[in-house]
């Protein structure tokens, strides 16, 4: 069919479409400097998932075109932001202990400010700003436009508060700084929000409903990135497959197949990437689109839980194991070279020896190339903490996560060896963390490869052959 952007603009759609970080310290290339320096600087850390890392570049934005610079020195600044993670609760007690430390840092320059951004800031304001008297600044995912009159609040002494959570704001006219990127990749949140509610996730109360940008702004974007010299892109959201935007204009509607296949149109030579998917909601279209575009990348994230539907129920996930089961089996229909991750929590509430067995028995049907796993955290306000007892003992949760990561391990290793022997197109991200005479980038489908550095730069495709593995990535030689 044809997608009409505009009255005049077609696009041909065709139908046969959560890495945790933390404490990051970022800062902002001389050339996005615009705004009159204003005389004040800022330093910000970041925590938890890629969604936070892209609003940490609309702060900075938004206080660039303020006049604020941001700095690496915390002696140096007059404002210290943590955008944080609320996900789980070691990622709060990590957070907490950072604003203990800035606090003492207080003392000895009485004019910083300090402020907590994002879903830790929405969960805990009164608790940091009143209690605890952590911070002078608190401000939601949807007020960052507001931090410039937050900051000034401050400045006068009052404590600066706005976590008001929006149904419209998708910050989608902002074009983000980049802030210390390799200028190779880059972010492009496509959507805020969720609106699954799952039992065990604090994220709808954080960060409000879903909602979509234009996918006019997204494409302008992906379209501005190529222009800089970007060569990947990863389209971010809670949940991307749920992305939904209607055209004013036409009235016609833009789901993610569309929105992914007019990404990838944007540059033939720019990679395109996305996460995360929901399974409900993982069509075939979109299976599509990824087989029929070599430029969009052979990968999908999509997050399992658990491998027990009575579990899955509990999680209130609104799929069973035999649905979970079907995706995984299209995806690799469709797109026979297709790498799988996931997400695994172990030990939910009243998790029986032998649902935590179906546990490992999907992870042997799917063989996750990768897996983020976790055990289960409660989090205050979710429906889990209201409605079930947290009653497996941490004992049994850590044992139980230790096998699934031992058996991940040996499914990442099994993986990376039918990979020896093979050729790849590498896209060269950076310096290997252990040596400057080599190189690493990621493949097609976003396994880790690191290589002699040759002639080949950041930003270059090199075909690498792959000599040996470790479970955790890839060994080679560049050939011609």
């Amino acid at each position: 069919m044809k997608f009409e952007l505009t009255k005049v603009e077609t696009v041909d759609i065709n139908q046969p479409l959560a890495e945790e970080r933390q404490g990051e310290v970022l800062n902002i290339p001389a050339s996005e400097i615009v705004a009159p320096f204003n005389g004040k600087h800022y330093y910000i850390e970041s925590y938890g998932c890629a969604m936070n890392f892209s609003d940490s570049e609309i702060v900075a934005s938004i206080l660039n075109d303020n006049g604020y610079r941001i700095t690496k020195d915390l002696e140096k600044a007059d404002a210290i932001f943590l955008n944080t993670c609320s996900i789980r609760e070691k990622a709060e007690d990590r957070i907490r202990k950072r604003l203990s430390d800035f606090k003492k840092l207080k003392k000895n320059k009485k004019a910083a400010k300090i402020g907590v951004l994002g879903c830790m800031a929405e969960r805990l304001k009164d608790k940091l700003l009143v209690q605890e008297k952590l911070v002078d600044i608190v401000c939601g995912p949807d007020a960052y436009r507001d931090l410039p009159n937050l900051l000034s609040d401050a400045d006068e002494g009052q404590k600066a508060v706005n976590v008001l959570l929006s149904r419209e704001e998708t910050y989608a006219e902002i074009n983000p700084v980049r802030l210390d990127g390799n200028g190779v990749t880059a972010f492009i949140s496509i959507m805020r929000g969720c609106d699954n509610m799952c039992s065990f996730c604090v994220v709808p109360f954080t960060r409000g409903r879903e909602r979509s940008r234009s996918a006019f702004s997204i494409i302008a974007e992906a379209k501005d990135l190529v222009d800089k010299g970007y060569k990947e892109v990863t389209l971010l959201g809670q949940n991307v497959d749920s992305y939904k935007w209607t055209n004013p204009e036409t009235k016609q509607t833009v789901n993610f197949a569309n929105l992914l296949e007019m990404t990838a149109e944007v540059n033939r030579d720019m990679r395109v990437r996305f996460s995360t998917s929901h399974p409900k909601d993982m069509t075939d279209e979109v299976l599509y689109v990824i087989a029929r575009n070599e430029n969009v990348c052979n990968y999908i994230h999509l997050p399992v839980q658990s491998g027990n539907s009575r579990v899955l129920d509990l999680m209130n996930r609104t799929y069973d194991r035999e649905w979970y089961k079907g995706r995984i089996d299209a995806a690799k229909r469709i797109i026979p070279d297709c790498s799988i991750s996931s997400d695994i929590i172990c030990g939910f509430c009243s998790e029986t020896e032998e649902e935590h067995q179906d546990t490992l028995s999907i992870m042997e049907y799917a063989k996750y190339s990768h897996s983020y796993m976790y055990f289960y955290s409660e989090r205050p306000g979710t429906l889990a903490a209201r409605k079930y007892e947290d009653d497996i003992p941490e004992n049994v949760k850590k044992r139980r996560l230790s096998e699934v990561i031992d058996l991940q391990q040996k499914h990442s290793l099994e993986n990376n060896q039918k990979c020896v022997g093979q050729t790849y197109k590498v896209l060269v991200e950076k310096f290997s963390k252990r040596s400057d005479n080599d190189l690493k980038g990621r493949n097609d489908h976003n396994r880790s490869i690191v290589f002699p550095k040759g002639n080949a730069k950041k930003g270059d495709y090199v075909n690498v052959k792959i000599t040996h593995c470790t479970a955790r990535s890839l060994f080679g030689n560049i050939v011609e």
